[in-house]
Protein backbone atom coordinates (compact mmCIF):
# COMPACT_ATOMS: atom_id res chain seq x y z
CA UNK A 1 0.00 0.00 0.00
CA UNK A 2 2.63 2.67 0.59
CA UNK A 3 4.81 3.52 -2.44
CA UNK A 4 8.67 3.02 -2.55
CA UNK A 5 8.94 7.11 -1.78
CA UNK A 6 6.58 6.63 1.14
CA UNK A 7 8.79 4.05 2.68
CA UNK A 8 12.13 5.57 2.12
CA UNK A 9 10.33 8.26 3.83
CA UNK A 10 9.03 6.50 6.90
CA UNK A 11 12.43 4.51 6.98
CA UNK A 12 14.36 7.92 6.97
CA UNK A 13 12.26 9.85 10.06
CA UNK A 14 12.67 6.58 12.24
CA UNK A 15 16.74 7.00 11.62
CA UNK A 16 16.54 10.68 12.12
CA UNK A 17 14.47 10.50 15.45
CA UNK A 18 16.84 7.57 16.20
CA UNK A 19 19.91 9.84 16.09
CA UNK A 20 18.24 12.72 17.46
CA UNK A 21 17.81 11.11 20.58
CA UNK A 22 21.62 10.27 20.49
CA UNK A 23 21.81 14.59 20.30
CA UNK A 24 22.92 13.97 16.73
CA UNK A 25 21.62 15.35 13.49
CA UNK A 26 22.05 13.07 11.07
CA UNK A 27 22.79 14.40 7.04
CA UNK A 28 21.03 12.94 3.55
CA UNK A 29 24.06 11.23 2.73
CA UNK A 30 24.79 9.18 6.49
CA UNK A 31 20.76 8.70 6.44
CA UNK A 32 20.66 7.06 2.29
CA UNK A 33 23.20 4.84 3.90
CA UNK A 34 21.88 3.38 6.93
CA UNK A 35 18.31 3.08 5.58
CA UNK A 36 20.06 1.12 2.31
CA UNK A 37 18.31 3.80 -0.05
CA UNK A 38 19.66 5.73 -2.98
CA UNK A 39 21.87 9.25 -1.94
CA UNK A 40 19.96 11.25 -4.64
CA UNK A 41 16.63 9.76 -4.05
CA UNK A 42 16.92 9.99 -0.15
CA UNK A 43 17.62 14.04 -0.45
CA UNK A 44 14.30 14.23 -2.22
CA UNK A 45 12.72 12.72 -0.09
CA UNK A 46 14.04 14.81 2.17
CA UNK A 47 13.27 17.94 0.79
CA UNK A 48 9.53 16.62 0.56
CA UNK A 49 9.21 16.43 3.95
CA UNK A 50 11.27 19.84 4.70
CA UNK A 51 9.01 21.53 2.86
CA UNK A 52 6.02 20.13 4.60
CA UNK A 53 7.45 20.90 7.90
CA UNK A 54 7.51 17.52 8.89
CA UNK A 55 11.19 18.21 9.84
CA UNK A 56 13.62 20.42 9.85
CA UNK A 57 17.39 20.54 8.31
CA UNK A 58 20.77 23.21 9.34
CA UNK A 59 22.73 23.10 6.84
CA UNK A 60 26.82 23.58 7.66
CA UNK A 61 28.63 22.35 10.66
CA UNK A 62 26.06 21.12 13.66
CA UNK A 63 23.89 21.09 10.53
CA UNK A 64 21.82 17.60 9.72
CA UNK A 65 17.86 16.88 9.89
CA UNK A 66 15.95 16.91 13.01
CA UNK A 67 12.66 16.80 14.61
CA UNK A 68 11.23 20.08 16.83
CA UNK A 69 11.17 19.30 20.30
CA UNK A 70 8.16 20.79 20.65
CA UNK A 71 6.44 19.37 18.05
CA UNK A 72 3.88 16.59 18.71
CA UNK A 73 4.51 12.89 17.68
CA UNK A 74 4.42 12.13 13.67
CA UNK A 75 1.58 10.39 12.26
CA UNK A 76 2.54 7.71 9.42
CA UNK A 77 -1.07 8.83 7.84
CA UNK A 78 0.95 12.82 7.35
CA UNK A 79 3.87 11.02 5.73
CA UNK A 80 2.00 9.55 3.39
CA UNK A 81 -0.39 12.07 2.53
CA UNK A 82 2.59 14.39 2.09
CA UNK A 83 4.21 12.06 0.31
CA UNK A 84 1.82 10.24 -1.98
CA UNK A 85 -1.44 12.49 -1.03
CA UNK A 86 -5.02 11.17 -0.03
CA UNK A 87 -5.19 8.76 -3.01
CA UNK A 88 -3.52 6.43 -1.13
CA UNK A 89 -6.31 5.66 1.28
CA UNK A 90 -9.12 6.57 -1.83
CA UNK A 91 -7.85 4.76 -4.28
CA UNK A 92 -9.47 1.96 -6.63
CA UNK A 93 -7.49 -1.16 -5.96
CA UNK A 94 -9.13 -2.58 -9.20
CA UNK A 95 -7.73 0.62 -10.92
CA UNK A 96 -11.21 2.45 -11.77
CA UNK A 97 -11.20 5.94 -12.06
CA UNK A 98 -14.78 5.88 -9.92
CA UNK A 99 -15.44 3.31 -7.52
CA UNK A 100 -17.90 3.99 -4.35
CA UNK A 101 -20.77 2.03 -3.29
CA UNK A 102 -22.99 3.12 -6.27
CA UNK A 103 -20.05 2.16 -9.04
CA UNK A 104 -18.33 -0.67 -7.21
CA UNK A 105 -15.85 -2.54 -8.90
CA UNK A 106 -15.49 -6.46 -8.09
CA UNK A 107 -12.96 -5.39 -4.86
CA UNK A 108 -14.43 -2.85 -3.71
CA UNK A 109 -16.57 -4.33 -0.56
CA UNK A 110 -13.49 -6.20 0.55
CA UNK A 111 -10.75 -3.59 -0.49
CA UNK A 112 -12.78 -0.74 1.35
CA UNK A 113 -12.73 -2.71 5.16
CA UNK A 114 -8.86 -3.48 4.48
CA UNK A 115 -8.41 0.55 3.56
CA UNK A 116 -10.31 1.64 6.67
CA UNK A 117 -8.41 -0.49 8.73
CA UNK A 118 -5.21 0.43 7.01
CA UNK A 119 -6.45 4.40 7.20
CA UNK A 120 -6.80 3.36 11.22
CA UNK A 121 -3.36 1.99 11.57
CA UNK A 122 -0.90 4.73 9.85
CA UNK A 123 -3.57 7.50 12.12
CA UNK A 124 -2.18 5.78 15.45
CA UNK A 125 1.36 4.96 14.29
CA UNK A 126 4.34 7.63 15.02
CA UNK A 127 7.67 7.93 13.94
CA UNK A 128 8.22 8.06 17.50
CA UNK A 129 6.70 4.25 17.99
CA UNK A 130 8.37 2.75 15.23
CA UNK A 131 11.99 4.10 16.82
CA UNK A 132 11.22 2.98 20.40
CA UNK A 133 10.22 -0.49 18.91
CA UNK A 134 13.50 -0.31 17.18
CA UNK A 135 15.38 1.48 20.11
CA UNK A 136 14.23 -1.44 22.54
CA UNK A 137 15.26 -4.05 19.90
CA UNK A 138 11.75 -5.27 19.12
CA UNK A 139 12.14 -4.34 15.50
CA UNK A 140 14.98 -3.31 13.25
CA UNK A 141 15.36 -0.53 10.28
CA UNK A 142 17.51 -2.35 7.90
CA UNK A 143 17.55 -6.13 6.52
CA UNK A 144 20.45 -7.94 8.58
CA UNK A 145 22.45 -10.16 6.60
CA UNK A 146 23.93 -13.50 7.96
Amino acid sequence: MLSKTAEYAIRALVYIQLQNWEGKRPGFKEIAKNIESPEHFTAKILQILTRFELIKSFKGRNGGFFFDQDSEELQLHRIIVAIDGEKSFTRCSFGLKSCDENNKCPLHDDFSELRNNYAALVKEKTIQTLAKKILNGEAVLTQKVN
